[in-house]
């Protein structure tokens, strides 16, 4: 790459920002300072702010959060306007993935085998955000519900021995989940994941 295009790319990223959508996880701040870390401007806000504060992102995190989705949905705030009010890539995390199967019509419930630790974690494809990754990885799971299904509108692309949805990605827009924490150093390649959606959000 020229030294032009370098001063290019930075300049771009600079430009840019992605908001942490704090759902209450434990590791928020690790999703920010992963974003930031890649050279793009990153701002944790509560899932309380109006969605008019976010008109200027490039994309948003929606962060882990209450132990159970199934018995604590109020908890998770205003996350269903920001997603249906702007058309920015939007990648959810744990929690944040299961609101997203939720909202397209899926079904997330208790799962049978709760996931704690690392874990395999099985890619069957690797479109959307997941190019660049192996078939097969070490990932940190925090998890007590499950997606147990999504909406067609979407591609199920990696799986655990316990948990049938590790990963997903919509056929035709920038939306994306992960069961497992990839802001975390314990999950190998979680980095190139948010790399990934950071070109996404640069398109």
């Amino acid at each position: 790459m020229s030294f032009e295009n370098i001063i290019y790319s930075i300049k771009i990223q600079n430009e840019m920002k992605i908001y942490i959508i704090d759902n209450g996880g434990q590791w928020t701040h690790r999703e920010w300072r992963t974003v930031r870390d890649l050279g793009v401007e990153s701002v944790i806000v509560p899932n309380t702010i109006d969605a008019d504060a976010l008109a200027d992102a490039d994309g948003i995190v929606l962060s882990g959060g209450p132990a159970s989705i199934e018995s604590e949905m109020g908890k998770l705030g205003n996350i269903k306007d920001y997603m249906h009010r702007y058309n920015y890539p939007v990648l959810g995390i744990c929690v944040g993935a299961q609101f997203i199967a939720l909202d397209s019509g899926g079904i997330v419930s208790k799962a049978v085998h709760a996931e704690y630790g690392r874990k395999t974690v099985n890619f069957t494809s690797t479109g959307g955000i997941f190019y660049d990754i192996p078939n097969s990885i070490n990932a940190w799971e925090n998890h007590n519900d499950e997606i147990k299904s999504i909406s067609n509108e979407y591609n199920v692309c990696a799986y655990s021995d316990t948990c049938k949805i590790q990963a997903f990605y919509h056929k035709s827009k920038d939306i994306f989940g992960v069961q497992f924490h990839p802001e975390v150093n314990n999950t190998e390649y979680g980095t190139v994941i948010f790399k990934n959606f950071i070109d996404r959000c640069r398109r």
